[in-house]
């Protein structure tokens, strides 16, 4: 089966409770990003303040995946520098997570779309959660979305096919300078998004690898970076 050798892995029957039996299989650790940010699963109970509850639910996105991590920390980077009320557009946004982390990490202004109402719905949740808020949840398509006032970060946590579709669309809005994270992509369709990325006028930056995924910080500025 395609699915199973592009991701390898044994192919099974679920039970109907499945959802139910792999939340409380689950123990998962407190994941750290960088020094500003840890997410959990669930509420500490002496949570410090940079703690972020992310619950496994029915959105992607809780930070245990290699491309939702290392997107995060290259987030997390990026913004040690930056003045505080950056702004950021969160494209497929799931569970919310780089949404929740941007507000985490000093964002003023943050847009967050799915074209799934289910993870509008879930990432509305988180927000509520965490007592974050200030952040445009909505249902949209990536590809029909205003191109004013522009981001000074977009982050795009979606498959290599659509990543490669919407690439000159996200340059429309992306500020000038402004850093594009993308993740989503697997090791063997890397050279595909990476000529995606060089005819829609980026310059990629920083690549991280994890396993069979790699995510990719990329900027559009005329100057290529050194």
């Amino acid at each position: 089966m395609a699915l199973r050798r592009s991701f390898g892995g044994a192919i099974q029957a679920l039970p109907r409770d499945w959802r139910q039996r792999f939340q409380k299989s689950q123990a998962a650790r407190p994941l750290r990003i960088g020094s500003r940010l840890t997410i959990v699963r669930e509420q500490r109970p002496r949570s410090a303040r940079s703690d972020l509850v992310i619950p496994a639910g029915p959105a992607f996105g809780t930070g245990d995946h290699a491309t939702t991590a290392m997107s995060l920390r290259m987030l997390e980077a990026i913004s040690r520098e930056w003045k505080k009320d950056w702004s950021m557009l969160d494209l497929g946004t799931g569970s919310g997570i780089f949404a929740l982390a941007a507000k985490c990490f000093g964002a003023g202004r943050v847009v967050a779309v799915d074209n799934d109402p289910t993870a509008i719905s879930t990432a509305k949740e988180n927000a509520h959660v965490n007592g974050i808020m200030g952040i445009d949840f909505h249902v949209a398509d990536a590809m029909k979305l205003s191109r004013s006032p522009r981001f000074d970060s977009i982050a795009a946590n979606l498959y290599s096919e659509l990543l490669i579709t919407i690439l000159p669309r996200t340059k429309s809005l992306l500020k000038r300078n402004g850093a594009l994270v993308l993740s989503g992509i697997m090791r063997g369709q890397e050279q595909g998004v990476m000529g995606a990325l060089r005819e829609s006028g980026f310059h990629a930056k920083t690549i991280r690898r994890r396993g069979k995924w790699i995510a990719i910080l990329a900027t559009h500025s005329d100057q290529k970076p050194s």
